[in-house]
């Protein structure tokens, strides 16, 4: 993109390092004990490129491997990664919940949400903070918009995804590309409005849930490379997101729709 400089177009300069000094990414991590490493190292980069940043890294019981152990042994050593051991977590709601608190109150102005693993891909984070320095007060990550790609995941899958976007938009009045990814990012004002709201969400339509009731911000959806097999969805979570979802579309239609 381009700015108009004494009549002639001028390259936009590229966002300092300095601009992006009071950021946080926070990321639940379950049984992850193969990718650890590689997830990590990835991180580092961004945060040794940009020379500024924090990652809270939360974990629970639902970790059968030694996880937990490597995220402990990895704060140890590195202060810019902070080990959240979370054992009353009943769900993964509840993870992202503990890790975005626990960011928001160390006092970070901008907070960004993304799965480990690789699944997202730590180098999008500077695109991330960059949007949120121009004027948005989110940044949504998104497979479908123009930029973005859904690999490694079976067709099925993708087609679900698609499908639960185009279902969400249709039913909440949404016009996002992507309703149903994870990987998004707050102002620290939107995220503390969102942390005081009772989420009806327990699995996955949580990210849904998120983006329709903050669809009345400044947001800029964000190309994002989704690499990782989804996982399976489980009958409860499937269950709880159709009755999320009518539940707003019901408060849509009742002229009480929910917005933060």
């Amino acid at each position: 993109m381009h700015e108009i400089r004494d009549g002639q177009p001028q390259p936009r300069e590229a966002a300092k390092p300095e601009d992006f000094s009071d950021w946080a990414v926070i990321t639940p991590l379950a049984n992850e004990a193969a990718r650890f490493d590689g997830f990590v190292q990835s991180l580092a980069k961004v945060l040794d490129r940009l020379g500024s940043g924090k990652v809270y890294l939360v974990v629970d019981k639902a970790s059968t491997d030694n996880t937990p152990e490597l995220v402990r042994n990895l704060s140890g050593r590195d202060g810019r990664f902070v080990s959240i051991w979370a054992p009353e977590n009943r769900n993964v709601v509840d993870a992202y919940v503990r890790g975005l608190r626990e960011a928001y109150e160390a006092g970070h102005e901008l907070i960004i949400e993304m799965d480990g693993g690789l699944s997202h891909d730590p180098r999008a984070i500077p695109m991330f903070l960059r949007v949120l320095n121009e004027g948005n007060e989110c940044a949504f990550g998104s497979r479908f918009c123009n930029g973005g790609s859904m690999a490694d995941s079976p067709l099925l899958r993708k087609l679900v995804s698609k499908m639960g976007t185009h279902l969400s938009n249709v039913l909440l009045g949404t016009a996002l590309f992507d309703m149903t990814s994870g990987f998004q990012g707050f102002h620290r004002a939107v995220l503390g409005r969102l942390l005081e709201y009772p989420l009806r969400s327990k699995g996955h339509f949580y990210q849904t849930e998120v983006r329709y009731l903050l669809r009345n911000t400044r947001f800029a959806e964000v190309p994002i490379h989704y690499r990782a097999p989804s996982k399976s969805i489980s009958r409860r979570s499937l269950e709880n997101s159709i009755s999320t979802l009518l539940y707003y579309f019901l408060r849509r239609l009742t002229f009480s729709a929910v917005s933060l």
